[in-house]
């Protein structure tokens, strides 16, 4: 019995379960990280929010930049034990309409862009093909409403099979009030993680060295952050929906 975590970007999945990832694969669980939005950048002129990410992440060529990711994304697997599998969608920042003009331009923590309507069809019927019966499907809850993250759940959601949701990091410790609406009407489980897990995951997160200084600033606050969390359950929650009898 395999758990996929669908991560919508590279570091999403680890951000947001790094520790739990490594306490399963040390009992010798396999885990996998399914990552959507994994796809090459199509041609064209950047948007400025694109070019303002390239600027951040330290990488002005998309191709580059992507590379980049794939390794950090395979150096942060390897530390937490899990396989990866990489999906074809390009970035939000990188998507574009039939036009050639960027769908989002300007942010990424807004609706879904109406060209992008059926991609989660699309990503679900990508995912259907990849996942066995007995898989364990782990979701994002989509805290923070960065439209990947939204997408991906839907996706997820369309598979028509029982899901968890982990809630999305940083996005939860920067806007804790959005995680009781996020979860309405689900259980929540706990699963414990030790003080080696939570280094584990720490140093997962530090792999994806491109993020570190958007999400966290520094290596040292991301640590602090991560800590902060841990403690306050020495645990990483997963919910999933109540079905009525």
């Amino acid at each position: 019995m395999r758990w996929i975590y669908i991560s919508p970007h590279f570091d999403d999945a680890v951000l947001s379960c790094g520790g739990l990832i490594w306490e399963q694969t040390r009992k010798g669980i396999p885990v996998e990280i399914w990552t959507i939005c994994a796809g090459d950048a199509p041609p064209g002129p950047f948007s400025s929010l694109a070019k303002d990410c390239h600027q951040q992440w330290g990488i002005k060529s998309a191709d580059d930049l992507i590379a980049a990711r794939r390794i950090e994304n395979l150096d942060a697997a390897v530390l937490s034990g899990a396989e990866t599998v990489n999906f074809s969608i390009p970035d939000c920042i990188y998507r574009r309409s039939s036009t050639s003009e960027s769908l989002y331009p300007t942010d990424v923590f807004v609706p879904i862009h109406r060209d992008d309507k059926d991609l989660d069809l699309e990503v679900a019927d990508a995912l259907i093909s990849e996942l066995r019966p007995d898989d364990v499907i782990v979701s994002p809850l989509a805290i923070g409403g960065h439209v990947d993250h939204v997408l991906t759940r839907f996706a997820a959601e369309h598979l028509d099979r029982p899901i968890q949701y982990y809630a999305d990091i940083p996005y939860l410790i920067n806007n804790p009030e959005m995680l009781v609406p996020a979860t309405k009407g689900q259980g929540e489980t706990l699963y414990p993680i030790s003080e080696n897990g939570l280094t584990i995951w720490q140093e997962s997160i530090a792999a994806y060295a491109t993020q570190i200084p958007m999400l966290f600033d520094t290596r040292e606050k991301m640590q602090a952050a991560i800590r902060g969390y841990w403690e306050n359950q020495r645990a990483i929650r997963l919910w999933n929906a109540i079905l009525d009898n």
